[in-house]
């Protein structure tokens, strides 16, 4: 999940008084809040608020609470034998297991979509996603997995997630912000400010745009770690049509129905090392990495390692309707070593999965 570009601007102005500020209000979490079931709560409540309104508002069908808009296709996953491609053998070691424990290739079903929860031109700013779910194979089970093209949730934690919703489903910006706490301003002072910086990007091709997961998942019993999608060099896109309200869209299928070479993703891990990873100059525990999805892993102490590619499959494109009838759920399809981990996936689950409810009219999967 990312979230509604509404998000991203909302209470800009208050937060760049009080910026500097809220920057040092990210709550160093140990443990699950006393408050995180209420948040919970509040985000699932207020994305179905969203959800509905949104719909209403551009006179169409309900679409998902986050992401509407996008574009699917089918994809090949090939995970690499990474105990002979790197050298390191107790990295090697580390990083060869679940489904990177020995080379397989998957067949894969990519959507890539714009954040929002409205459906707008593809030239308005947004952060962008790439989501994919790895078809089941043999003792595989399917797994799913999310991306966006910043290193960072904009969001720090559930409470964070409950404080912004509550700002933009209020009957307008200043009574939500009235309405909060001291603190709760400027963590949403905070949110706000990330959010700005995040959504003002170059617009490129999908295809040429490099993705994280923003958020930790397990890695075997013991390890940690975020995953990344980087573009291979050279992968094909053209101009994006100045003034077309879908150029990403027809960028994506014209290069899936027409080019001779597919565009693919080397696809990393970022393992999780306390030891080696400072924030302001100080080492910090692992559930501090966890918790606070809005601080990044520094890739100077954390550096991604290749252990698979994701390519394109050339005329592959899923009809309009078959993409919208695709779900992904990070939770629901992960094995416990491989499991979502912190406040920010805890949330989305449960706001993804009633979100989804909603959409599809039937209970989710």
């Amino acid at each position: 999940m990312s979230w509604p570009r509404r998000f991203l601007s909302a209470g800009v102005v208050v937060a760049i008084v009080v910026a500097g500020l809220a920057w040092l209000s990210a709550p160093d979490l140990e443990q699950i809040s006393r408050t995180e079931p209420a948040d919970i709560q509040s985000i699932v409540d207020g994305i179905l608020t969203l959800q509905a309104r949104d719909a209403a508002t551009q006179h169409r069908p309900l679409a998902r609470g986050t992401h509407a808009k996008g574009v699917c296709a089918l994809g090949q996953f090939e995970v690499h034998d990474v105990m002979a491609t790197v050298p390191d053998r107790a990295l090697a070691t580390r990083l060869a297991r679940g489904l990177y424990a020995r080379p397989a290739t998957y067949t894969a079903t990519v959507r890539f979509a714009n954040a929002d929860s409205n459906i707008n031109p593809d030239d308005q700013h947004d952060v962008r996603a790439m989501s994919f779910a790895l078809d089941p194979a043999g003792s595989q089970p399917r797994l799913d997995f999310s991306t966006n093209d910043r290193t960072t949730f904009p969001i720090n934690d559930a409470h964070a997630f409950a404080t912004t919703v509550k700002v933009v489903t209020a009957p307008s910006m200043a009574r939500g912000v009235w309405g909060l706490s001291f603190m709760d301003k400027l963590a949403f002072a905070r949110t706000a400010v990330l959010g700005y910086e995040q959504e003002r990007q170059k617009t490129l091709p999908y295809q040429r745009r490099r993705y994280w997961s923003t958020v930790p998942y397990r890695h075997g019993p013991t390890d940690v770690i975020k995953y990344s999608a980087t573009p291979c060099s050279g992968n094909p896109g053209g101009d994006l049509q100045t003034g077309d309200p879908d150029a990403l869209q027809k960028e994506l299928l014209r290069h899936v129905d027409g080019d001779s070479r597919m565009s693919c993703f080397d696809f990393g891990l970022q393992l999780l090392d306390p030891a080696s990873m400072t924030y302001f100059g100080r080492h910090r525990d692992a559930s501090f990495w966890i918790e606070n999805a809005s601080i990044e892993w520094p890739e100077s102490d954390a550096p991604f390692h290749t252990v698979g590619r994701l390519t394109l499959i050339a005329k592959s494109q899923l009809a309009p309707a078959a993409c919208e009838a695709q779900h992904i759920d990070v939770t629901a399809y992960s094995t416990p070593d491989s499991a979502p981990l912190g406040s920010i996936n805890r949330a989305r689950w449960r706001a993804e999965a009633a979100s989804r409810t909603a959409r599809l009219a039937k209970p989710a999967s």
